[in-house]
Parts: C-alpha cells; structure tokens; sequence
C-alpha cells in the first residue's frame, strides 16, 4: 500500500511514537530514582557513539552545550559518566559511560527489548520485512545509529 498523503505517514509515526515512548518510560521503572528519560536519552548516546566531547553530545542531543552540560554533571554525579581529560586537545574533556551506566543502559534496553518483543510477535508476521525497512530509512534519515545493527536478522526477519 503506497501513502499518498505524507501526513498520513506523519500520523502513523506519531501514533507508534506514543507506543514507544510508554515503553520506554515503563523501561526505566526501577531506575527512574537514578535517571529521568532525558538523562536516559543522554547515556544511550553514548553508549552508541563511544566517548566524545560536550560539543559532540550536545549536538547528537540535539541541545545547546549548556543543557548537555547540566545532563552530563548530573550523571556525572551519580557515578554513571565520568569527564577526562582529551588526549589529543587538553582543552577539552572527553565524556564517556562508566561500568555503572553502561550497566544500566543495557538493563534498561534488555526490558525495552522484551516490551517491544512482544509488540512485534503480535504483528503479522508479513509485515515485519516491510517494517524494519522503513524504520531503517526512518532512523537513517534522522541520522541515528543502529544500536543493533544485525538484531532483524538474528531474528530472521
């Protein structure tokens, strides 16, 4: 079925949107004392991009350097990230994930998995190919790494 109408894609995103987002709040149930969504958002990207520099997050963030900053001293604070400094340029600090949040990263996406697992499994199974090839276009239009890359296929979609 080709869209014809654009906004009709739109809305349909939207609609898969707020599904997602409720997964992914309710992933982060047992950890929301830790971190909120945003500060979440924050250690994913870098737990996708490695260890990188305020300006980097801020722009993968899509926030100014200031609001990263905030975000970063926090979880700096809670022992989930730790600033160094850059090898190649002392003027700059390198943020990356410490063992702790790469820890709570993967926990917190283990769940988001098994939500979203059983989302999928009660889909037609003809429609999953054509679903990962869109959404692959989607997140790559929107210039967002796969945080696994080869998971259609290890599930033989």
């Amino acid at each position: 079925m080709a869209v014809e109408d654009p906004d009709d894609l739109v809305t349909a995103l939207l609609t898969a949107s707020r599904v997602l987002v409720g997964v992914s709040a309710r992933s982060l149930a047992g950890v929301e004392d830790t971190v909120t969504l945003t500060q979440f958002r924050t250690l994913v990207v870098l737990s996708a991009h490695g260890p990188t520099t305020l300006v980097q997050l801020a722009a993968r963030l899509g926030v100014n350097a200031s609001t990263a900053q905030r975000s970063v001293d926090r979880l700096v604070g809670a022992g989930l990230v730790d600033r160094g400094e850059n090898p190649h340029d002392r003027r700059e600090l390198v943020i990356e994930l410490t063992p702790e949040g790469s820890r709570l990263v993967a926990e917190v996406s283990t769940r988001r998995r098994a939500a979203i697992g059983l989302i999928v499994a009660a889909m037609p199974a003809d429609k999953r190919r054509h679903m990962i090839e869109a959404l692959e276009a989607f997140s790559v239009a929107a210039d967002e790494p796969s945080s696994d890359a080869d998971a259609a296929s290890r599930l033989g979609w």
